[in-house]
């Protein structure tokens, strides 16, 4: 018997209103996702990405298709899709501990307050932050508030943790830490995951599959790769693995041939002498 899908995007399309008429930002997209997987988004800006994850996160209602999330339709947003954003989100004037206190308060389930302070402490410790309990956002630092907020997404307890680029504004040896940290919390507590990145590394490394977005508009899921690497992974035992570096060559071949968006410096050279000469011609 197969397994039920936990998380399904069926047909999905949305299109924005324009004082043109509408824009067709994505258009049948469709993708099942298993319990417990990690999967990550990737392809050019204006792709549709973020609206994807917007659309399970029901911070965008569809057009067309729909979002089912253990059979039910998601509609609205629910502490069930956790979302942690590029920018950590926190509230400046809370300490670390509080801002994961507010979450946890939101979504408490019945837990008196000692159960309540001892898992907003759990999980400050899951992305080893227990020492930064009484900071506020502006006492640390940006890998430091970007693991508080990961912590509060995690406080939800949701069953699908949402991440929009969460390691984009980090300097590179924060971000390997945090995507060490995230492969860690992903071993322990088993959840699904959908991550939106521009870095084909990042996606090679943490995925289980890696779901490639053709250009826009009506932008749509051109390929998925399955990454069939062994957990728990290594970034530098993978530098000079043949399957990793064939993974990494798979994504790059899509993003700069198949969908190569960014024309080379020459060719923008040749459109823009052709259009001057056209003027030229135009005023003679």
């Amino acid at each position: 018997m197969t397994a039920k899908h936990h998380l399904e995007l069926t047909q999905v399309g949305i299109d924005f209103p324009t004082p043109k008429g509408p824009f067709t930002a994505l258009t049948d997209v469709n993708l099942k996702i298993q319990k417990g997987e990690f999967i990550s988004l990737i392809g050019h800006s204006g792709c549709g990405k973020s609206t994807v994850l917007n659309i399970i996160a029901g911070l965008h209602k569809a057009t067309k298709g729909g979002v089912i999330l253990d059979g039910h339709e998601v509609n609205e947003p629910g502490p069930e899709r956790a979302v942690v954003f590029q920018n950590h989100s926190l509230l400046p004037w809370l300490t670390a501990y509080k801002n994961v206190e507010l979450a946890v308060k939101q979504t408490s389930k019945g837990r008196s307050k000692a159960e309540m302070r001892d898992w907003v402490e759990h999980n400050l410790e899951l992305v080893h932050m227990s020492h930064a309990v009484d900071k506020l956002p502006a006492e640390i630092s940006g890998g430091m508030k970007q693991r508080v907020g990961i912590a509060r997404a995690l406080a939800m307890e949701p069953k699908v943790l949402l991440m929009d680029e969460p390691f984009g504004a980090l300097d590179a040896l924060t971000r390997a830490h945090l995507q060490d940290s995230i492969m860690e919390i992903h071993a322990d507590l088993g959840n699904t995951v959908v991550m939106i990145t521009h870095d084909v590394d990042e996606a090679v490394l943490l995925s289980d599959r890696i779901v490639m977005m053709t250009n826009g508009p009506s932008a749509t899921i051109g390929e998925i790769l399955d990454i069939e690497l062994q957990r728990p992974r290594d970034r530098l035992a993978l530098a000079d693995n043949p399957q990793y570096n064939h993974y990494r060559h798979e994504v790059l071949t899509f993003l700069y041939e198949k969908q190569r968006k960014v024309e080379s410096v020459a060719e923008h050279r040749k459109k823009a002498q052709g259009k001057t000469k056209a003027n030229d011609a135009s005023v003679a």
